[in-house]
């Protein structure tokens, strides 16, 4: 099963509130090239597919972060599902229409100069990173504080927020926390940082 097969399946069978559907059918369409967007233009998932990719990365690690005994027992990180699959597939649907293909000089192997293309940002919508992700998400459906908050925050502390705001943020909705952590783990550690 490829990431776009995957993502859908666990969007189909874990998030069914009023407005998911509507949701997915946009990520499907011509309107949207959320399964073939890159991640990044130059760091991790920085190829056709990346976005993707990295949002079912996300939603594995997310997984695994909250199975720990002592994120339940202690930390009370409790969570549907639902919102699991939520936070985690969706934290990145800012990146959607982002990325756009451009071409430069580069030398081949052989030496000989040659047009390459790359990737470049073309942001048409800048309502910034986390927040425009909740915006997008929120035009379909309804989100939980703890959800807004978690996706919002999602960047922690490599983002360019008041570090306050995050640390506050963290410690009210854990969930934040744990994607913050997921979403590393997977840049970082799965998908390597370039």
């Amino acid at each position: 099963m490829n990431a776009k097969e995957e993502f859908i399946e666990l969007f189909q069978t874990h998030i069914t509130r009023k407005g998911a559907q509507a949701l997915l059918d946009y990520l499907l369409s011509d309107a949207s090239d959320f399964f073939t967007a890159p991640s990044s233009t130059r760091y991790h998932g920085s190829y056709e597919g990346g976005l993707v990719e990295h949002s079912v990365n996300v939603y594995h690690c997310l997984k695994d972060y909250l199975t720990r005994p002592r994120t339940k027992e202690l930390y009370g990180m409790d969570y549907t599902e639902e919102t699991i699959a939520l936070v985690a597939l969706l934290h990145d649907i800012c990146k959607l229409n982002f990325y756009k293909v451009d071409y430069r000089n580069a030398k081949n192997d052989k030496g000989v100069w040659e047009k390459v293309p790359y990737y470049t940002i073309d942001d048409t919508l800048p309502y910034g990173h986390g927040e425009k992700s909740v915006y997008i998400i929120s035009s379909y459906m309804r989100l939980s504080r703890e959800e807004a908050f978690a996706i919002r925050y999602h960047m922690g502390f490599s983002g360019i927020e008041d570090k306050n705001s995050i640390g506050k943020a963290f410690e009210m909705f854990p969930l934040a926390f744990a994607l913050s952590v997921a979403d590393m783990e997977a840049t970082y550690y799965l998908e390597g940082s370039i």
